[in-house]
């Protein structure tokens, strides 16, 4: 079976060729990073226009890599929420129109379940059950994965998200977007003791996320250190300034703190559900330091952790149209009258 994925959840236009829900054919990403650099952060009215300037050509790109057609497609698999209203309009649209213009059937997607997909699609090795922490820019969420379409939610934050963090934190030094990278680079010459942050750990037993805390910790430090004259608006400095020896100390000390309460609870949740198989998903689980430190956990408490290469971890089409095939070949499909949903429920059921 070859099944179409379309992704346009957020600030990436993505479609996809995979066949039999294993074998990617391609994987086309068009990037907006550029588009929202200069804000800080993804602006969802300028995300939606790039998605309707993108689409077209992004799907032609997808059908030309992988050598097909749309004669020999068998299904369409579109993410379907959550993610910004905007976005999702765009790609569900689009694929609708396909759908009824090729009569190919249509399946609408949650994102999140896309992640487990991606991690599956890389590491063949990887079996149920499995706990996945699902980090990126909009979700932190801890779940057991026992098989398809048979998910527990965990764990999940209860304000920021972590890749939402990074964000914050890089922008309120004037350190660049997206800034899960650009923490990490500057990480990398910091030292992550120099500054002693938080760790929300949220009472005894507590699976879920808070990274509130740890940002606002970060802009009280930044704001000391500034000394007179120095200020913080907008959600950045505006006044005064830190030697690059010291952000470079506070990044690494941030990323520190964030990557700590991330593996000890995804270890934690593994203890719990009794297996030895951990998964890292999402954008942010490209971080190196995450990988590492969840690699060495994992290996002193035997534990296995798997994660997707840095093309399946960020937002991508690929992982959408695997999940679609599933659905599809159980006799899943929508209609034309299907709706996005923004806030989909993240137990991932409906």
């Amino acid at each position: 079976m070859l099944v179409l994925g379309i992704e346009t959840s957020c600030d990436d236009t993505a479609a996809a060729v995979v066949r039999d829900g294993k074998q990617i054919l391609s994987n086309v990403v068009s990037s907006q990073d550029e588009v929202h650099r200069r804000y800080g952060g993804v602006v969802p009215e300028l995300a939606s226009r790039r998605h309707m300037e993108s689409i077209g050509p992004v799907i032609d790109m997808a059908l030309s890599e992988a050598g097909v057609h749309w004669s020999d497609l068998e299904g369409i698999a579109v993410t379907r929420g959550p993610g910004l209203v905007g976005s999702l309009l765009v790609g569900v649209s689009a694929a609708k129109g396909a759908a009824f213009a090729r009569g190919l059937p249509l399946v609408g997607i949650n994102h999140l379940e896309g992640h487990f997909a991606a991690a599956l699609l890389d590491c063949p090795e990887l079996q149920s059950p499995f706990v996945a922490l699902v980090v990126s820019g909009g979700h932190t969420n801890l779940y057991r994965v026992s098989g398809p379409e048979d998910y527990e939610l965990l764990g999940r934050t209860l304000d920021d998200a972590a890749g939402e963090a990074f964000d914050k934190v890089a922008k309120l030094m004037n350190a660049g977007y997206p800034g899960g990278p650009v923490i990490e680079h500057l990480a990398k010459e910091g030292h992550s003791d120099a500054v002693c942050f938080p760790r929300a750990r949220l009472g005894k037993g507590s699976l879920d996320f808070s990274f509130s805390g740890l940002k606002t910790a970060v802009v009280h430090h930044v704001r000391q250190q500034l000394g007179p004259g120095g200020e913080v608006q907008g959600g950045k400095i505006a006044g005064g300034a830190l030697s690059h020896e010291h952000i470079r100390d506070i990044a690494a000390a941030f990323q520190e703190a964030v990557v700590d309460i991330l593996v000890e609870k995804t270890m934690e949740a593994a203890r719990r559900c009794a297996t030895a198989q951990v998964a890292l998903a999402g954008g942010v689980a490209c971080n190196g330091r995450l990988r590492a430190c969840a690699v060495e956990e994992g290996r002193a408490l035997g534990i296995q952790v798997h994660y997707p290469s840095p093309q399946l971890c960020r937002d991508n089409a690929a992982m959408i149209a695997a999940v679609g095939d599933h659905k599809l070949r159980s006799g899943r499909k929508d209609g034309l009258d299907m709706d996005v949903i923004s806030r989909w429920k993240e137990h991932l059921s409906g």
